[in-house]
């Protein structure tokens, strides 16, 4: 029997059912728990796949056990070997691997297509030339069964049919051939469904071999059957199916029986996890790409700044039940700010930059200050910055006419100190011709350099990030905010991109960076000291031109 590692994921329900199979006297005593992860490469993946990649991936690993990648590519209309390798690269990056256990459903197509045959000889599918249309007319309803006037067609009949199906001498929604259950059901999904369809449409991997494809339904227990999977652990819409789940392995010649869990999928409120509309804002224009920093795409979030570890860190604590809920994507971000408090080094950028003159600091002379790049790590090393008379800070440091309790610069004489140098104190301003703060001017205290004062005098005001204007790198810094302003956009009725947030990209340009920002590569992450956690744009930052993306702000607004 496998041995559990609960050092790993958390003890939850499908694990109880795991447990009991595995036991002595269990359905797979002394087996190998075997999971797979079925993506349709029709799209990017999301976060709620990530939560369904930890799942998979994550019971297998508690397990000791093995878990497949396995594409679901039975519908060939918007498959694509791009959206394959997208795949793989975002399971990797999480931190999950399938050895050599990666499949494709169309491997199986032959097989499927002997099961198929397999049932019309039995007498367990036939041949249905009703319309998708008049099938669906033929449905009834929870008190009248569903009909089909070729539900008795003869075996041979159906066999003939069914082989002229697969040599493509019928055109797309001629036919289909249907599962022969219980047209009274109360669960539709056993009412004769459709197994096979009619589909003249390029495969991306067997090309025009084939012209009818299985439906998902059919398909999916077969593929999980073949490859030896115990446990075929999917989201709770499918809870409904696992009957016609259980019906295909039941009535075809493989040996294997797996068994299908359910489980909620993950809901998070301000986005669409719909493949269908995240398509539609790609295709739209109204965000960049797939990888998009606002999508809720990995490979979106990977951009952003978000990390492995913090992704894993969120599935976890949402944890597995069956009750569906929605989780305040804050708690995304808490997971990520706290990742990133451990890791990320602390540089010093200005994104609104005003000019700041120290006018009894001489003019030509500088000097260089020693900066931990982390206060609670003293493993992270530190860092060079250099300091001289014209400087740049933020322009919301420096008010002319202070609000009350306001503790910045400004010509009341309150002291401030510039993180790492030197206290200084507000003389005056200069303005342009419309009225606008150009520059701010100061004195500093030559006594302060480095640490406290050496009088122990207090310092009332604030503590003021800076960068010398001399050394400094212009960069670009874009600050991302929720796609859609709506809380609920993918609710029933609702049209998600009325939605849309305008205010979920700002983007700044001639923002002021320590120059040892100036050359740095991707993915490397941040703290922007006051500001929050940056890291460099993957695509768009070029020698010397550097692009940041906000991750997430220092303000924890996640409310336990």
């Amino acid at each position: 029997m496998a041995e559990k590692d609960n050092s790993l994921m958390s003890q939850n329900f499908i694990h109880d059912f795991i447990d009991e199979d595995i036991a002595e006297g269990g359905r797979y005593a002394g087996m190998e728990v075997h999971t797979r992860f079925p993506p349709e490469p029709n799209g990017y993946l999301h976060i709620g796949h990530a939560k369904a990649i930890y799942v998979d991936f994550g019971t297998a690993q508690k397990y000791h056990g093995l878990c497949n990648l396995r594409m679901d590519d039975t519908n060939p209309t918007k498959e694509d070997v791009e959206f394959v390798d997208a795949i793989q690269e975002d399971i990797h990056w999480l931190g999950y691997d399938w050895d050599d256990r990666f499949y494709y459903a169309s491997d199986y197509f032959e097989q499927m297509y002997q099961f198929a045959e397999e049932l019309i000889l039995a007498g367990k599918a036939y041949v249905c030339q009703l319309s998708p249309e008049e099938m669906s007319a033929n449905r009834g309803d929870v008190n009248t069964p569903a009909t089909s006037p070729y539900r008795n067609r003869p075996i041979e009949e159906s066999l003939d049919l069914f082989r002229r199906m697969r040599a493509g001498e019928f055109p797309d929604g001629a036919m289909t051939l249907r599962a022969k259950i219980d047209l009274a059901s109360g669960n539709f999904n056993l009412r004769d469904p459709a197994i096979y369809r009619i589909k003249h449409q390029r495969h991306h991997r067997t090309g025009d071999q084939w012209c009818i494809y299985p439906m998902y339904d059919y398909a999916h227990p077969i593929e999980d059957a073949l490859e030896g999977i115990t446990h075929s652990l999917c989201t709770l819409e499918f809870e409904d199916h696992r009957p016609l789940y259980d019906w295909v392995i039941d009535n075809i010649s493989c040996p294997n029986k797996p068994r299908q869990i359910e489980f909620a999928r993950l809901g998070i409120d301000h986005t669409v996890m719909s493949k269908r509309k995240l398509r539609a804002l790609v295709e739209g224009g109204f965000v960049s790409g797939w990888d998009d920093p606002r999508m809720p795409t990995i490979c979106g979030l990977r951009r952003r700044g978000y990390t492995p570890a913090a992704i894993r860190a969120f599935s976890e604590a949402n944890g597995v039940s069956k009750a569906a809920s929605t989780v305040e994507f804050s708690f995304l971000e808490h997971c990520l700010r706290e990742d990133l408090d451990k890791s990320a080094r602390r540089v010093m950028a200005v994104l609104r930059p005003v000019a700041l003159t120290i006018t009894n600091y001489p003019e030509g002379q500088s000097e260089s200050f020693s900066i931990e790049n982390h206060p609670k790590d003293p493993s992270m090393g530190s860092r060079t910055v250099t300091f001289s008379r014209h400087l740049y800070i933020e322009a919301e440091d420096f008010m002319e006419e202070p609000v009350k309790k306001y503790k910045r610069l400004s010509p009341n004489g309150l002291e401030c100190r510039l993180k790492g140098a030197y206290v200084i104190r507000c003389t005056g301003c200069v303005k342009d011709e419309a009225g606008n703060v150009v520059e701010v001017l100061a004195e500093y205290d030559p006594d302060s350099r480095g640490g406290d004062p050496a009088d122990g005098r207090k310092i009332k005001g604030a503590a003021i990030h800076w960068v010398d204007a001399a050394t400094a790198a212009d960069a670009e810094v874009r600050l991302y905010d929720d796609l859609f302003s709506d809380a609920a956009p993918d609710a029933a009725g609702k049209d998600f991109l009325a939605c849309l947030n305008p205010g979920s990209l700002e983007v700044l340009r001639g923002c002021k960076l320590e120059a040892s920002l100036a050359e740095t590569q991707a993915p490397a992450s941040f703290q922007f000291m006051r500001l929050g956690y940056f890291c460099v744009d993957n695509k768009d930052s070029k020698p010397g031109a550097p692009v940041f993306n906000r991750s997430v702000s220092l303000k924890d607004s996640f409310k336990k």
